[in-house]
C-alpha cells in the first residue's frame, strides 16, 4: 500500500528523498494550482505551498482524511491554522526552523544598516544627482531589542555580535537562559522598551503577539528608536505606528506590513523615515536548498516510522 506526498517542489529536484519503491511513498507535485494532483483523501503527508496565502494552504486540507503531517516551508504558521480544525486528531503540523534563519537574519541587518546610515536617501540622490553627504547613526553603540527570540532572534543576534552594539537585550513568551545571556518574558516589554535604540519584532503571530506594538507599545519606545518588524505585518497596530512616525518620534523598518500587500495609495509608502521591503526574509537563494534538506530529511524520518522535526502542534 502507498501513502501519497504532496511536494510543493518537483520530486526529481529533491535529492535524498525516500525511494518510492522501497518506502512505499508516492510523490505528488503541487504548488497550489487550481486542479489537486491526486485525492487529497489518499495524502499522508501534505508540504504547503511556500508564500501563495492562506487560501491555497488550506484547500486541500478539509477532504485530507488520511493526512498525518502538515510541513510548512515558511517559519511561521498562521496560514495553515484556519484549517487544522477540519483535520483528523494526531496529524503532527512542522515548522521549517532551519529554512529561513540566515536569510531573514541577512535582511534584518540590512534594513537597520539602511535605515541608520541613510542609504534610502542615498538612492534617491543618486537619481537627481545629488551628492547628499552628512553625519548618519551608526549602529555600533546602539540598544538592541529582540522582540521573539526563537531561532531566527537568535540568528539574528548572531549576526548582530561583530557590530560592536553597546547591548542586546531579549524577550519570548517565557523566560529563560540562553548561551548568550537572559532571555525575559513578554511581561518585561514595558520596562525593556525605553532603553532600546532598535527594537526588532521576530515573533510567529498568535493571538498574544497580534497587535503587541499598539500604541502603548510604541509610546514607551525611545524618541528617535527604531523599529524593525521582521516577523509579521499584524503583529504591528498600522495606524499607531503611522502617528509616531508620522510626527517624526520614531522610524521604521519593515519587511511585512498590514494590510499585506501593501496596496498602491497606502499612507505607509510615503511616510517618513519609513523603509519597506515586500516580504522578502526568506525569499532567496539560500531558501531552496534548505527547503529540500528539510523535506528530504522529514521524509525519510515519515517512512522509516521515526518521529519528525519541528513539531508545533498535534491536533486532537
Amino acid at each position: 500500500m502507498t501513502s501519497d506526498v504532496w511536494l510543493p517542489i518537483r520530486a526529481d529536484e529533491i535529492e535524498g528523498l525516500p525511494d518510492p519503491s522501497d518506502s512505499g511513498l508516492s510523490y505528488r507535485f503541487w504548488d497550489g494550482g487550481p486542479d489537486f494532483p491526486a485525492d487529497p483523501a489518499d495524502c499522508a503527508f501534505y508540504a504547503v505551498p511556500y508564500m501563495k496565502g492562506m487560501e491555497i494552504a488550506v484547500r486541500p486540507l478539509a477532504a485530507m482524511t488520511s493526512v498525518r503531517v502538515v510541513q510548512t516551508l515558511s517559519a511561521g504558521i498562521d496560514h495553515v491554522e484556519p484549517g487544522l480544525d477540519s483535520l483528523p486528531s494526531g496529524v503532527r503540523l512542522c515548522n521549517a526552523k532551519g529554512v529561513h534563519e540566515a536569510s531573514t537574519a541577512e535582511l534584518t541587518l540590512a534594513l537597520i544598516l539602511a535605515s541608520l546610515r541613510g542609504l534610502p536617501g542615498f538612492v534617491r540622490g543618486q537619481d537627481k544627482e545629488e551628492w547628499r553627504a552628512g553625519f548618519y547613526p551608526a549602529l555600533a553603540d546602539k540598544s538592541v531589542l529582540i522582540v521573539g527570540y526563537g531561532s531566527i532572534g537568535a540568528a539574528i543576534e548572531d549576526r548582530l555580535a561583530p557590530f560592536e552594539c553597546a547591548r542586546v537585550a531579549r524577550v519570548a513568551r517565557s523566560a529563560r537562559t540562553t548561551e548568550r545571556g537572559e532571555v525575559r518574558a513578554l511581561a518585561d516589554l514595558p520596562a525593556l522598551l525605553p532603553e532600546a535604540d532598535i527594537v526588532i519584532l521576530s515573533t510567529p503571530l498568535t493571538e498574544q503577539t497580534k497587535g503587541l506594538a499598539n500604541a502603548g507599545f510604541l509610546a514607551r519606545m525611545k524618541d528617535g528608536a527604531l523599529l524593525v518588524n521582521v516577523a509579521r505585518g499584524p503583529v504591528v497596530d498600522t495606524k499607531a505606528l503611522l502617528a509616531e512616525v508620522e510626527r517624526g518620534r520614531i522610524t521604521a523598518a519593515l519587511d511585512v506590513t498590514d494590510p499585506e500587500p501593501l496596496p498602491a495609495g497606502h499612507p505607509l509608502w510615503h511616510a517618513p523615515g519609513v523603509l519597506i521591503s515586500p516580504h522578502v526574509g526568506g525569499s532567496t537563494s539560500a531558501f531552496m536548498p534548505r527547503a529540500k534538506r528539510l523535506l528530504a530529511g522529514q521524509l525519510t524520518r515519515f517512512a522509516a516510522g521515526e518521529p519528525v522535526r519541528n513539531v508545533v502542534f498535534t491536533t486532537e
